[in-house]
């Protein structure tokens, strides 16, 4: 597996990582755990080496999943995961808010250091923005518990560039894990120049859209309703059927190249700069093997230009999130 490093941070994973939350949250009924454990050590073995959790996804039965599954081989994956959500208080799954108190930073860490079954997080996000916590307050406490030991590196998620630069002049940001695909690219407006300059890296989540851009599905696909993408506008039918447009592109490049359409859209996330690394997720050993084998698919300059010229000529119906949800995602 090749290798690439997050900015100039020095923290070098591999060029496609692992995405967990859908093994237990959000896509449907949790997988069976052995499997899901084997399919994590599979994933090492194939040369995978970052993978990706959060306390909220479950919540915390994703953490435990990965603490016990990558514990034997701590030594030879990152791991990153995630603080920033308040959970119910009534014992339901779920979050019920959004808390970036340094308080609650601390107690978050402690409960995923014990989860993950490690001394060390390689990689502490901030999950979401909290705009009742100056953004210098959340970097200055992480900066403390990296100076304790306790995480290596410091990392935001869906943060405008404003936000960006205040967190990185208090305490470095290695990465910025965001949506990023051939049909999400608001990132490249001011987030991708602002992380150019400052030298921090991109963790492009969703890289398949949510598996939209594998052809997996039209109009007339229903999702379960403990599928969370039963409730995303941009997966309702009239705007999976307008969207098919972006497939038949992918669709038409992957023919050319004889490779399957998954590995157009990761290829073409892996073109765009060095330092950007996706997590796409997937809880089946041909899929993993499918989206590993991206890295060896090389897009020529020709191709990009036709993919990014016809990509501008489609308008993307829905948006990603429900309107409440999307507030989330824009600060």
């Amino acid at each position: 597996m090749k290798k690439r490093r997050l900015g100039n941070s020095g923290l070098e994973v591999s060029a496609i990582g692992l995405g967990c939350m859908g093994m237990t949250y959000a896509y449907r009924p949790p997988k069976d755990k052995n499997e899901m454990v084997a399919l994590l050590r599979s994933a090492v073995e194939r040369g995978v080496t970052f993978f990706d959790t959060a306390e909220v996804y479950g919540p915390f039965t994703n953490e435990e999943l990965v603490g016990e599954a990558l514990a034997p081989l701590r030594d030879q994956v990152v791991i990153a995961t995630k603080f920033g959500f308040k959970m119910k208080s009534d014992g339901s799954s779920g979050w019920s808010g959004l808390d970036s108190r340094p308080e609650h930073i601390r107690e978050v860490t402690e409960a995923s250091l014990k989860r993950l079954k490690t001394e060390t997080i390689d990689l502490l996000y901030q999950h979401r923005v909290d705009p009742n916590v100056p953004i210098e307050d959340v970097a200055g406490t992480v900066k403390e518990l990296i100076d304790e030991g306790k995480v290596k590196h410091f990392g935001l998620s869906e943060a405008s560039a404003q936000t960006i630069r205040r967190a990185h002049a208090v305490q470095p940001v290695t990465a910025l894990q965001s949506e990023y695909s051939i049909w999400w690219r608001e990132l490249e407006e001011q987030v991708i120049p602002t992380l150019e300059e400052l030298s921090i890296g991109l963790v492009s989540y969703s890289p398949l859209g949510r598996g939209f851009l594998t052809g997996r599905f039209d109009s007339k696909t229903t999702f379960d309703s403990n599928d969370f993408r039963s409730t995303l506008p941009r997966f309702q039918p009239e705007a999976m059927k307008a969207n098919q447009a972006v497939v038949e592109l992918i669709e038409n490049v992957a023919k050319g190249k004889g490779v399957r359409l998954a590995q157009i859209a990761l290829a073409w996330v892996l073109a765009q700069k060095p330092w950007i690394v996706p997590i796409p997720g997937t809880t089946n050993s041909d899929r993993l093997d499918e989206n590993i084998g991206a890295v060896d698919v090389q897009l020529t300059a020709s191709e990009l230009s036709e993919i990014n010229e016809a990509a501008s000529k489609i308008k993307v119906q829905g948006g990603r999130y429900p309107e409440a949800v999307q507030k989330l995602v824009e600060r």
